[in-house]
């Protein structure tokens, strides 16, 4: 097995060549192993300026956010301010969707595990100010219910807004002061950025997107998304030797390097243990915790997080047996094939335990029969519509609605063939992967109630 030196030789070597192969502008890389780190960088930041990536250079970490939001969330459970199985209106009184019932309902614990069961992909902008969490909150009303609170896991970038706001109201102070205070200052982190007006302070990377498919990557037409939802991703920016300093806290039973205590003894265990499993869906965990993304593969337990701005990508993982994290930060390209590169590497040489396997569509796939399955499934920011033509082949069709229009997407279609009982596949990979589509219940007629993408889209009809 390795040591942590010959790994970062590897990633020195390697990693321009990996770039170039992946078509990413630019990536940084930090390496915790018990009480070491290494780290390192290539390529670009942006490629209109041409400034290189460096260790300490900035990117957008995205979704890896609601590991600080729920580890902000838990420093108030071990204060006693916050009961995870109270409902969410015991701290938020005005919280509201449009079911009422499940409103009153939802937990804290269900927030943190995905299990709310509202629609989830929320976007709206309200504004910069430092009420724009409240203001969002406040937008919630007419949401739609998909299932009963806590029957499944549906991922929920609103309910981490909510749990963001929750976090302001008992602490008084806006969501950025929060994080500075309890946890950046805390940990004694000094790359960080809450928001765009700290990351210019640093070499701070820019997005990169492709206008069509083959275009090639350009830099993206703006560098974040909306400040209402920072607390599920769309600002937080720091270098990944300051997002593994975050894991160390979480391997050291919540205490920082200098042994502050920022968790109580047990409470970052609790975080990483498994709350609610999820479809076979082979590109997210396996199962997940409060917060943390589980990955329960045949050589060990890995934990974490991706993340996924304009045009950035963010990978975090951890293998708590053996005390080690790795941090990916990227600003475009197929960044699912870097990571399974670079982080498969990393895990390989410093734990034996592998990555699991990308799911890809099976070289002869049996025809099926896709009545079950086919039907237009509808969400806040796309509609899905499954057909089969009369030579049986199985066609998703998907159209952008709301926020996804006004970021530049547009109708796409694609094959899908049978993977397994009840799940079918792309034939071709989107990024480098071959996202299963899991078919989940049904609407009472025998047709499938949800198609679900780690995510539940109801069918329309239903």
């Amino acid at each position: 097995m390795s040591n942590l030196h010959d790994v970062q030789a590897w990633l020195g070597s390697n990693l321009p060549q990996l770039l170039a192969r992946y078509g990413v502008p630019g990536a940084a890389w930090a390496v915790l192993h018990g009480d070491q780190v290494v780290d390192g960088a290539a390529g670009l930041l942006s490629k209109s300026t041409e400034v290189e990536a460096t260790a300490d250079s900035v990117f957008q970490i995205g979704s890896v956010t609601k590991l600080w939001t729920s580890t902000l969330v838990m420093q108030l459970v071990d204060e006693g301010k916050v009961d995870l199985d109270r409902p969410v209106r015991t701290y938020l009184p005005e919280f509201r969707i449009a079911d009422e019932a499940a409103a009153a309902a939802i937990t804290v614990r269900q927030l943190l595990s995905h299990t709310a069961g509202f629609e989830g992909d929320i976007f709206t902008d309200t504004g910069v100010g430092d009420d724009c969490l409240e203001k969002f909150v406040a937008t919630l009303g007419e949401v739609p219910q998909l299932f009963p609170p806590g029957e499944q896991f549906s991922y929920n970038n609103a309910g981490y807004c909510v749990l963001g706001r929750l976090v302001e109201v008992l602490r008084k102070q806006s969501y950025d002061e929060c994080l500075r205070e309890h946890l950046i200052r805390p940990l004694g982190l000094t790359h960080t950025a809450p928001s765009p007006y700290e990351a210019i302070m640093f070499r701070a990377a820019v997005g990169h997107v492709e206008p069509e498919p083959g275009a090639g990557y350009v830099p993206a037409p703006v560098w974040a998304l909306t400040r209402s939802n920072a607390p599920a991703g769309s600002m937080f920016a720091m270098r990944p030797r300051d997002l593994v300093a975050f894991a160390r806290m979480h391997l050291d039973d919540g205490r920082a390097s200098d042994g502050t205590r920022v968790l109580a003894p047990g409470t970052a265990t609790r975080m990483h243990a498994r709350e609610v499993n999820l479809p076979e869906l082979g590109l997210m965990g396996t199962s997940w915790g409060l917060g943390f993304e589980r990955f329960d593969t045949p050589t060990g337990t890995i934990i974490g997080h991706d993340g996924s701005t304009i045009g950035q990508g963010a990978f975090l993982r951890i293998v708590p047996e053996a005390n080690l994290a790795v941090a990916l930060l990227t600003n475009g390209g197929d960044v699912v094939s870097l990571y399974r590169d670079v982080v498969g590497h990393v895990l390989e040489a410093l734990t034996g335990v592998g990555l699991p396997a990308l799911p890809v569509p099976p070289a002869d796939p049996r025809r099926i029969d896709a009545a079950r399955y086919v039907g237009t499934y509808s969400a806040e920011v796309f509609d899905l519509t499954v057909s089969q033509d009369d030579d049986g082949r199985i066609w998703l069709e998907q159209t952008p609605k709301g926020a996804f229009v006004e970021m530049g997407g547009k109708v796409e279609r694609h094959e899908l063939v049978h993977y397994r009982d009840n799940m079918l596949i792309p034939v071709e990979a989107d990024r480098g992967m071959h996202m299963p589509h899991a078919f989940v219940g049904d609407d009472g007629t025998g047709h499938a109630l949800y198609l679900h993408l780690g995510r539940a889209v109801r069918r329309a009809s239903a």
